[in-house]
């Protein structure tokens, strides 16, 4: 696809045409778009538009609410209707979260350039909004804005009781030094400045030997303290003065705890710092479930979006349910349901755009095959066209492997995953037959008939579980009618495309330690999958909640690659791991913490005087001995900096597979209360010491700059 051509449009000059406004056709499908009035505001952040229908009714979205601008056919939409839009013409704003992507068609090109240059420069320069007359000084009003920008939108008695405190002039206007004053009088944080008063030698700065204690006692980072304390002071403190006296004064030191380095998230958890040259299977990685659909399962919308979005969180294995569509090309959707379709070749199209952007590591594609032998074949030519060379066809070695390859080996490929017709030796068998059948029952090759026999099978040694071959013997004969009737044929083209992830049914563990091949995975049911720790967990990355945050959390580590590596007690099999009774292993781990403090906590009503009366949830979740909650007070009509000092503690038995996640809500004695804000962290990668944990809003998004302030102790013990 030619990328269209771009006008050069001056950036002004594009933010006067905004502020004109501009019919512009907004694209759903081929048969449906209508022409909608889009304008820039006055105060240089929100877009207003209405319908040519409409009177004098405008709706509006903020600036800040769009994550990027894309030029030409760069969506869904787009794509279905490329031959009825010039992409030169067209544009997409890309909305932060869960919300859709929004497809507009300009009258020229010129226009178009405007929208996304002007759309560009809002978004990179919504911080530079106050003194907006430039002359130097701030009203309220002004200073007002400008809070609101940085997402500090409080009590305005109280900031203007503040404001008319700094206002030393009393002109109604603050000068540059006032404002400053006036800053730190709303950003004044008491338990930091006790803190800080508690090491500071001249109740001042803190020197560098100050600096250095607070970091061994109570950050606990030991020997690097001394040489870490002077690249804080370098990297945080504003001072230039106090820089080469190498102190630290309070605005560095809060500089500094609200910083990366004073997350309760490691920072070296969050580079690439995991070994990835081990087998796939002993990784978590990161999956999901319906990745097609933006909405619900039955009705809802399927679109590449979904695909998009999923890549860019780092997920690693999508789905993708293929059906028999019209014109002899196949189709993706939810089966047997009222959801949208899209087509096969537009998956492939936006998994070779997205795979690697956010990382490097191999995508595996799990396809849930629906179609006829023709339409099979379209979907293996469709891949390897497609994907060219990224797509796996072959071993790494073109041998049967003994284990499976490693993701630094897997870099920037793309592995399928499904059924296949025999093993891998078969596969890479020249003389391997055309096509051949296999189960819809048991989603795996195919059910040779000498694996109907007891023989070549142990029962399990419990008896509660019996194999999947001995079962198929025990089956009435028109029972066993029905499940040969439900194979489905399978193309050898297909097929052979299978190499390290071949769907297999699961029988049994002992079974699948005995004659389990490195390449064949399989799936469980739900109630069982429960109960198991299983390497790819697939999830609906489209639906906001609890199960997302905490995978979220959890491979929020190791740069976001999707592949975090399981713990020793996962991959050695000679530990024998019980996770009902961790109380056999040796050691365990208190955690201890403090709730100290939250920070400018959004309101979760729109309502005038609307008040948060915030409390903390703090949850471990792991092994079923660990599992626990326990929550704060509450604190009455106060978001802007409520205060709790609430002291939790938390045996974490195994703390290689434990997650902690942070919640505040909003009490409402009445009614179920309102969430605020959530952080999931694994416990492996939390930081000890005075940490701030910046809060995620339902979607997974920034809600900055609301944050928790808590001290953590963790101890290993006997």
């Amino acid at each position: 696809m030619e990328s269209p051509q771009k006008s050069c449009v001056q950036p002004d000059a594009s933010l006067e045409i905004m502020k004109a406004g501009s019919i512009l056709r907004k694209a759903k499908s081929r048969i449906w778009g209508g022409h909608r009035h889009y304008k820039l505001q006055d105060d240089g952040k929100t877009i207003a538009y209405k319908s040519s229908w409409a009177m004098n009714s405008y709706s509006t979205f903020s600036v800040g609410d769009v994550e990027a601008v894309r030029e030409g056919h760069e969506s869904e939409v787009f794509l279905s209707v490329a031959d009825e839009f010039p992409p030169e013409r067209c544009f997409t704003l890309v909305f932060r979260g869960r919300r859709g992507n929004l497809d507009l068609v300009a009258e020229s090109a010129e226009e178009a350039q405007a929208w996304i240059q002007g759309m560009r420069t809002l978004i990179e320069n919504l911080e530079n909004m106050a003194d907006r007359n430039k002359d130097g000084r701030v009203s309220f009003k002004e200073a007002r804005r400008l809070l609101k920008l940085m997402n500090m939108d409080m009590n305005e008695d109280h900031a203007s009781s503040l404001f008319r405190m700094a206002d030393k002039s009393k002109t109604g206007f603050l000068g540059s030094e006032e404002f400053v004053h006036f800053y730190k009088m709303l950003t004044q944080r008491t338990d930091v400045v006790e803190l800080f008063h508690e090491y500071s030698s001249d109740g001042q700065t803190l020197s560098h030997c100050d600096l250095e204690e607070f970091l061994r006692e109570e950050q606990l980072e030991g020997d690097r303290s001394q040489e870490h304390a002077l690249e804080l002071i370098q990297r945080y403190e504003p001072s230039d003065t106090a820089k080469t006296n190498h102190t630290m004064s309070i605005d560095g030191f809060l500089m500094y705890l609200t910083s990366a380095d004073g997350s309760v998230f490691n920072s070296e958890d969050q580079s690439l710092y995991q070994d990835m040259t081990q087998p796939l299977n002993h990784y978590f990685i990161s999956s999901s479930h319906n990745t097609y659909l933006l909405e619900d399962q039955l009705k809802g919308r399927s679109s590449v979006e979904g695909y998009i979005q999923a890549l860019k969180r780092g997920c690693r294995c999508l789905e993708i349910d293929c059906w028999d569509g019209s014109n002899g090309e196949p189709v993706v959707y939810h089966g047997h349901t009222f959801t949208s379709k899209i087509l096969f070749k537009d998956v492939i199209n936006t998994v070779a755009k997205y795979a690697f952007k956010t990382s490097e590591y191999p995508v595996i594609l799990s396809i849930e095959n629906r179609c006829s032998v023709e339409q099979q074949k379209v979907m293996a030519q469709l891949l390897r066209d497609i994907l060219g060379d990224m797509l796996v066809r072959t071993t790494v070695d073109g041998k049967v492997p003994s284990v499976l390859p490693s993701p630094e080996e897997l870099k920037g490929k793309v592995l399928v995953k499904g059924k296949k017709i025999g093993g891998l030796q078969e596969s890479l068998d020249a003389d391997n037959p055309v096509s051949g059948e296999v189960s819809d029952e048991d989603e795996s090759g195919e059910l040779r008939r000498d694996s109907l026999t007891t023989e070549s099978l142990p029962s399990d040694s419990r008896g509660s579980e019996v194999p999947f071959a001995f079962a198929i013997t025990e089956l009435s004969t028109s029972a066993l009618h029905r499940l040969m009737k439900s194979k489905r044929s399978l193309t050898k083209e297909l097929s052979d495309l299978v190499i390290y992830c071949k769907n297999e049914h699961f029988t049994s563990f002992e079974h699948s330690r005995i004659y389990g091949k490195p390449y064949d995975i399989s799936s469980f049911s739900e109630s069982k999958a429960r109960k198991i720790i299983k390497e790819a967990a697939a999830l609906n990355f489209q639906t906001a909640g609890l199960e997302m945050d905490l995978n979220d959390g959890l491979f929020s580590q190791n740069n976001r690659s999707g592949y975090v590596l399981k713990p020793e007690i996962l991959r050695n099999s000679e530990q024998r791991f019980n996770p009902d009774r961790p109380q056999d292993r040796k050691d365990y781990c208190p955690l201890i913490l403090t709730v100290i403090s939250g920070q400018q906590l959004p309101k979760v009503n729109n309502k005038e005087g609307s008040i948060v009366d915030p409390f903390v949830r703090v949850e471990i979740y792991g092994v079923p001995a660990d599992q626990a909650k326990q929550e704060t007070s509450y604190i009455e009509n106060n978001g802007l900096n409520p205060c709790w000092n609430e002291t939790l503690e938390f045996a974490v038995h195994t703390p290689e597979l434990a997650l902690v996640r942070f919640v505040v809500e909003d009490y409402d004695m009445a009614t179920k209360n309102d969430f605020i804000g959530q952080y999931t962290v694994p416990f492996s990668c939390i930081q000890s010491g005075y940490r701030h944990i910046h809060l995620l809003s339902k979607d997974g998004t920034s809600i900055c700059p609301s944050s928790l302030f808590v001290n953590i102790n963790i101890t290993e013990a006997s």
